[in-house]
């Protein structure tokens, strides 16, 4: 049964990976028909990029930290803000900066959990 889970798990991440990998060269296309590259497409291709490595990472190691998606998570919405634009109400704008803000607040106490500083042992570590 683990077998199985694994190996779905191994082909899912296969298709994410071919998919994300179609999603750039469309993206690629579409700022070179359109002879202009915004904030907005670089945000869309660091964020393909981020889901590259994730795909990696999870390959590599069979598991994934938190940090990867909270990565991506700040980028969407940050991405989402700048497409919006204008457009947007502005309260709108402060609801999620603050959601920004509190994603990087976590990825913050995520890193200084594994930090010396803090004089926190994990369980590795332990004797």
């Amino acid at each position: 049964m683990n077998n199985l889970i694994k190996n779905l798990q191994l082909g899912l991440l296969v298709i994410i990976l071919i998919s994300t990998i179609i999603a750039v060269f469309i993206e690629i296309n579409n700022m070179y028909h359109s002879k202009s590259v915004t904030l907005a497409d670089l945000l869309l291709m660091f964020l393909y990029l981020e889901v590259m490595a994730m795909v990696r990472v999870f390959w590599d190691e069979q598991s994934i930290r938190i940090t990867l998606p909270l990565l991506i998570a700040i980028t969407a919405l940050s991405r989402f803000i700048i497409m919006q634009g204008k457009e947007m109400d502005p309260s709108a704008l402060v609801y999620q900066s603050a959601a920004i803000l509190l994603i990087a607040v976590a990825i913050v106490v995520m890193r200084l959990r594994h930090s010396k500083k803090l004089g926190i042992e994990t369980k590795s570590k332990k004797k």
